[in-house]
């Protein structure tokens, strides 16, 4: 296996998650998507569940929040960093090691970005219709007082604005990335078999 290190990026909705995991299976290498926040959390003290979130999206789809955001009484603490700035060291560096350590699979997290000079990692985005995201979610996480449409909406501009706030890139665009598949076009199992392929012979 050349390329031995596997970022997804993925729409929400996407299955990009699902596709991760199976890869990673076949291929018979860690996983971390759950893993690596426990592992920043080991690293941070921070709640799980405020990493899940506030490490991978924006507090709300404005830049300008960052500047406000997390101002609270833990701010200067942390070497003077924001809470935002330290959760994002802090995932950096858990990356980082965890593409020291071998091959895996790692889904989200900016791991595209982190890891762009990383010349055995393959970068994959996973994109989907809208429809097929919707019933997806709905079908999966049930419903909210939020129309699926509004959630996929909000979900992705704050995963937009946390990436381009972090690494100065857009998200999803193409050229940021080796490989983007319609998950809804193909099939999750059919991105699996395209992906470890690609990987395999590469």
């Amino acid at each position: 296996m050349a390329k031995k290190i596997i970022t997804i990026s993925r729409e929400f909705g996407s299955g990009g998650r699902s596709i991760g995991k199976k890869l990673a299976d076949r291929l018979g290498v860690p996983y971390y998507d759950k893993e690596l926040i426990n592992k920043v959390a080991d690293e941070t003290g921070f709640d799980e569940k405020f990493i899940e979130e506030e490490g991978e999206y924006a507090p709300n789809k404005s830049f300008l929040a960052y500047a406000f955001a997390y101002a609270g009484p833990q701010r200067g603490i942390m070497d003077g960093l924001s809470t935002a700035d330290y959760l994002w060291l802090a995932q950096r560096k858990v990356i980082l090691n965890l593409a020291k350590e071998g091959p895996c699979v790692i889904v989200g997290r900016c791991a595209d970005f982190i890891l762009k000079d990383e010349p055995d990692a393959f970068h994959v985005f996973i994109c989907a219709d809208e429809d097929y995201k919707e019933e997806r979610i709905v079908r999966l996480y049930g419903e909210t007082q939020m129309p699926a449409k509004e959630r996929l909406k909000d979900k992705d501009d704050r995963r937009r604005v946390n990436y381009k706030h972090f690494t100065g890139r857009e998200w999803g665009r193409c050229q940021n990335y080796d490989i983007s598949l319609n998950s809804s076009a193909i099939g999750e199992d059919a991105c699996v078999d395209i992906l470890e392929q690609i990987i395999k012979n590469s």
